[in-house]
């Protein structure tokens, strides 16, 4: 077999659901050309130092996986055959450990934990066979992964070469209160089309991740630079000095933005703390200007008008979400007086409370929060804007 890290292949990226467009915009930046853009993810071509790339700097990513190769069956046993034929000795050392993941869709199986097993199996038992020696195997995310896509009878094997997953960007040290994936506030941050020279305003920011995420966009700070494994360190081949050549570009391509305006409120003194600690953990707290306040008393920068951004709680009991009724009409008053000019964006999952806002909305962007069916409504907030 060729070495991976050279021989171009089949390269998926995998994302949350709707982030794939935000995904391929990414992609198309780093100067590679998607084949394919799906639901849940972007196909192209490259070898598996791209994937080093991909992993280094992709904010809407889940997992980059390098394809191995494709194959029949018709069982479990069916897979093990295929795969004990497979030089495994060539991608894991006898003196590593690996993991299992898959993604299994076909009639003979109704437990995936039992071909995560035979997949073990055909791997461990094919290196024994050529080096006389098992390697270790588990469920921990901390050596080599391997991904196999198993549909009705076809399957394809991958190097998950990610590991833990891209979604988390690293540096969320204090999670807080039902925070945002880090992806998803990458990606919501792109839908609302704000330009960095201007301010980006967030009130209600809980944990602060949105804010953090802003500062990361506009200084080019990458994931990359939070994370010091990923699961390719782990594949035969891979260098240590071109990893530390990659890690050194990124820090020499941050570009620090002395006059950026990022405002992150809230009425929590707890949150707060918890977001100033984030962004201190991410090395951009010198961007943002924290305040404990109510959100209508957020501080608006005068000058070029940028985008008030809001991700209130949803609601999930009715007492709850009679509460936030009053809430949402709030931020729809604040938005319409004080934020002449800008845009302003509300991330909801809860459709009837959006209402309560009494705008409307010049665009409804679809996302998914977990398995919450969710909208980022994007406002143009003239002078005497609008009501529903």
């Amino acid at each position: 077999m060729v070495d991976p890290f050279r021989r171009p292949g089949r390269i998926i990226v995998t994302c949350s659901k709707r982030l794939s467009p935000y995904l391929e915009a990414e992609i198309t930046e780093l100067g590679y050309q998607p084949v394919r853009v799906f639901q849940t993810g972007v196909e192209l071509h490259g070898s598996m130092d791209d994937c080093m790339v991909l992993n280094l700097n992709l904010r809407c990513a889940s997992q980059v996986l390098y394809s191995l190769g494709e194959l029949k069956a018709r069982d479990p046993e069916g897979l093990y055959q295929g795969l004990i034929r497979f030089p495994w000795e060539q991608v894991i050392s006898h003196e590593d450990y690996f993991s299992v993941t898959s993604n299994v869709s076909t009639p003979s199986v109704n437990n995936a934990l039992f071909v995560n097993v035979r997949v073990k199996d055909a791997i461990a038992d094919r290196i024994r066979t050529k080096t006389g020696k098992r390697p270790d195997s588990g469920a921990d995310l901390k050596g080599a992964v391997i991904h196999v896509y198993w549909k009705d009878r076809d399957a394809e094997v991958f190097i998950d070469t990610s590991g833990e997953t891209l979604a988390k960007h690293g540096y969320r040290k204090i999670p807080g209160k039902a925070p945002m994936l880090e992806s998803l506030a990458a990606a919501t941050i792109m839908a609302s089309q704000w330009d960095p020279t201007t301010p980006f305003i967030n009130p209600m920011c809980g944990s602060g991740t949105l804010a953090i995420e802003a500062a990361l966009l506009a200084t080019n700070r990458k994931p990359g630079l939070y994370r010091s494994h990923f699961a390719f360190m782990h594949v035969k081949g891979y260098q240590p000095d071109r990893f530390r050549q990659l890690m050194a570009s990124l820090q020499q391509n941050i570009r620090e933005q002395p006059h950026i305006k990022i405002v992150a409120t809230d009425n929590s003194l707890d949150a707060i703390r918890i977001a100033k600690a984030n962004a201190e953990s991410a090395g951009v707290a010198h961007c943002i200007h924290f305040e404990k306040c109510d959100f209508e008393k957020t501080p608006i920068p005068p000058g070029r008008k940028g985008v008030i951004f809001f991700n209130p709680e949803y609601g999930e009991r009715l007492g709850e979400v009679r509460a936030l009724e009053q809430t949402y009409k709030r931020i729809g008053d604040f938005m319409k007086q004080k934020g002449e000019g800008y845009i302003g964006c509300v991330f909801t999952g809860n459709p009837d409370l959006a209402k309560k806002i009494g705008l409307r909305p010049a665009r409804r962007i679809e996302f998914y929060s977990a398995k919450i069916d969710c909208r980022l409504l994007r406002y143009e907030l003239y002078a005497g804007s609008r009501e529903v």
